[in-house]
């Protein structure tokens, strides 16, 4: 397994892996019937590079060349830029008539999966190939990125999970994080409902 930064040429087959991780809320949020679903926004929004959605903030795993893994980390210093990246991303990908709904849909799921704070190293859009899942891969990926930002000069680790994967709780549970947080959530619209989320932190050793 390798691991490294990801590039543009990766979209293919790392925007379907980053979708995976929260396809009900990415649905949620950027689903719009005649725009070719969340993915189509995403695959924009990664080919563009910038913002929390962007190959430059992406790390991806390949196995014999082939990439099977993504994640990002990131911390909360981000903000500011990921927010209007993301915002001028969307205006070009659903123009003026539609971008205001997706952003406040988006501003509505962040009350549920809240960014981080300043000081926070925050991992997400883990992604795994559905085949490949259980072998260790996502520890694996989820070990690289913890590395990435102590070399950043981070030590907070934190993430979110929904909280109908129990499965994805578990294994972060086995890497040290443990449950600090609930959220409630009621969001649904006909693309997607967003479940509840627990935000979970790794505890210092």
């Amino acid at each position: 397994m390798c691991f490294r930064a990801a590039t543009a040429q990766d979209a293919a087959a790392a925007v379907p892996l980053i979708h995976s991780s929260g396809p009900a809320a990415f649905d949620y949020v950027f689903a719009l019937p005649g725009r070719g679903g969340a993915q189509a926004f995403l695959q924009r929004a990664f080919v563009d590079g910038a913002g929390e959605f962007g190959w430059r903030n992406h790390v991806v795993g390949e196995l014999e060349g082939v990439v099977v893994a993504v994640g990002a980390g990131f911390g909360g210093e981000t903000a500011l830029k990921f927010t209007l990246a993301t915002a001028r991303q969307i205006l070009a990908h659903y123009g003026l008539r539609h971008a205001a709904g997706v952003i406040a849909r988006g501003l509505r799921v962040e009350r549920v999966i809240p960014p981080p704070a300043r000081g926070m190293h925050y991992l997400a859009h883990l992604g795994v190939s559905p085949v490949l899942r259980g072998q260790g891969i996502g520890q694996a990926l989820i070990e690289e990125l913890i590395q990435r930002g102590m070399q950043a000069g981070r030590r907070r680790m934190v993430l979110d999970v929904a909280a109908s994967n129990p499965r994805a709780q578990a294994l972060y549970e086995r890497l040290g994080f443990a449950v600090t947080g609930e959220r409630r959530s009621a969001l649904a619209n006909a693309q997607g409902a967003v479940p509840d989320h627990r935000r979970m932190e790794r505890m210092p050793a």
